[in-house]
């Protein structure tokens, strides 16, 4: 017999009847409580890692000298051009046919060239007359930038032939900054730092920012090239911004003197402060292992779009250039620490010994091309460019007077910037000739392996003069 509900007495209220949760009110609760929890998690996540950024570039005195608030910029600054790469990555370079492609990155690399070799015996001189405007300097190459980056997102939308032209500005405003900023280095060096740890720095800093920057550009690329543009536009403001905040000694020139590069150590006759021969073989030497990364950049991108059979991939050719160009930032990084942690007192036989290393190496990749070996080339490239641009700010910090110092570091840049400009030239002309990987390889071994006895003979030649007692490199 079935039971019966037993009857409610007259009077008594009835029990609240329990409301049953449908299956979108679930949902909508199990939702609100992962976003609570994750956005909670992403908080206290960005405030670690901002702490420790913080923490990192204001240590050893950073913070009171300056230091941090470059070190902060370049963060914007690199970020800024990682988003620019990999927005022009999925347009100029990916979603065209190989032909076309290498066309068009030859006419860039010649448009970048020409302004440099026009205005690069002028930098020097403007520079020394513009010592007092260091900071709006600074910000000018990273709000030209902004602007460009903001064209150019127009520009790739409405397919506007404005793109190479505000591309062009975005190149050659990034070389202009790499030449002021490294002007200021020296006005905001804190005492128990020199020139070799401060660019140390600098280069950690701006390798981790391009890390974290890419895969958000990468992200937002996604959506469409043109949101990965706007990206770096609003990194570049906020650059912009920070180098106009930069301490006002950076804008000093109390002591300095200009350096006329034609007097290096060959005729100290001449009027003028000379440069010893050791900042001369550093100079050369960074120019042929500037030379030889730009070709290996231009030249391996456009040989690994299509990795030949020979190479032994059979994986995705996108998975491959990563892989390369992950070793190199691995080399990179790897030379900084080694560089930031030696106390090595002959730099000018690390700038030599990095770039026999370089020819050595790729004349073997050469000859065994393989996927695997070009990881190892991308590695050695990163590594080697790295310990040589440390070496020469040893070689400038030991051997070049302080009055002239900070002409001297934007001399060097600029040498460098068309030194790596010139190599990709190279590495476009090889491959529009269709060179094989190994003939490619083999040439720029040729090369560069003729420039190292250039600069061996004329180091073995030179008078070894100076203009002053030598310091130590590192104190």
């Amino acid at each position: 017999m079935e039971e019966q509900d037993e009857p409610q007495a007259p009077g008594q209220p009835s029990a609240p009847a329990q409301p049953t949760e449908s299956g979108w009110a679930r949902s909508a609760r199990i939702a609100g409580v992962v976003s609570t929890r994750t956005a909670r998690a992403v908080k206290v996540g960005g405030t670690t890692a901002f702490t420790g950024a913080r923490r990192f570039t204001h240590a050893g005195g950073a913070g009171e000298s300056g230091l941090s608030r470059l070190l902060e910029l370049h963060a914007f600054n690199t970020a800024g051009d990682a988003a620019i790469a990999v927005s022009l990555a999925g347009t100029l370079f990916f979603t065209v046919p190989t032909d076309d492609a290498a066309g068009q990155v030859a006419l860039f690399l010649v448009l970048t060239m020409l302004p440099f070799a026009i205005v690069a015996p002028l930098i020097g001189p403007f520079l020394d007359r513009f010592r007092r405007g260091r900071r709006w300097a600074i910000g000018a190459t990273l709000a030209v930038r902004a602007f460009c980056c903001w064209v150019l997102a127009g520009a790739v939308a409405d397919e506007s032939p404005a793109f190479y032209f505000a591309a062009l500005g975005c190149l050659v405003a990034s070389k202009a900054y790499g030449v002021t900023r490294a002007s200021a280095v020296p006005r905001i060096l804190p005492a128990e730092f020199t020139l070799v740890k401060a660019n140390s720095r600098i280069s950690l800093t701006g390798t981790a920012a391009g890390a974290i920057s890419a895969p958000i550009a990468i992200g937002a690329a996604a959506i469409g090239a043109e949101w990965a543009l706007r990206y770096a536009a609003v990194l570049f403001v906020v650059g912009t911004v920070l180098a106009i905040l930069l301490p006002a000694r950076v804008d000093s020139s109390e002591g300095e003197k200009p350096v006329d590069l034609s007097q290096i150590a060959t005729n100290t006759k001449k009027k003028g402060i000379a440069i010893t021969r050791g900042v001369v073989n550093g100079l050369r030497s960074n120019a042929g292992l500037r030379l030889l990364s730009g070709f290996l950049t231009i030249f391996m991108a456009f040989t690994l779009r299509e990795p030949p059979e020979s190479m032994g991939w059979e994986g995705n050719a996108t998975i491959l250039l990563g892989l390369v160009i992950g070793g190199a930032g691995f080399g990179n990084v790897l030379g900084v620490l080694i560089g930031s942690s030696t106390r090595s007192r002959k730099p000018q036989n690390v700038v030599i010994a990095v770039l026999v290393l370089d020819v050595a190496v790729v004349s073997v990749v050469a000859v065994l091309f393989t996927w695997w070996t070009c990881v190892v080339l991308g590695v050695t490239i990163g590594l080697c460019q790295s310990l040589g641009k440390l070496s020469l700010d040893a070689l400038i910090q030991n051997d070049v007077l302080e009055e002239v110092r900070t002409s001297m570091f934007a001399r060097s840049e600029t040498l460098l910037q068309l030194s790596w400009v010139i190599g990709g030239l190279i590495g476009i002309g090889l491959f529009t000739i269709d060179a094989s990987p190994r003939q490619g390889l083999l040439g720029i071994a040729a090369i560069v392996l003729a420039w190292l006895a250039f600069v061996l003979t004329r180091a073995r030649n030179e008078p070894a003069s100076r203009t002053h007692e030598p310091e130590e490199a590192e104190r």
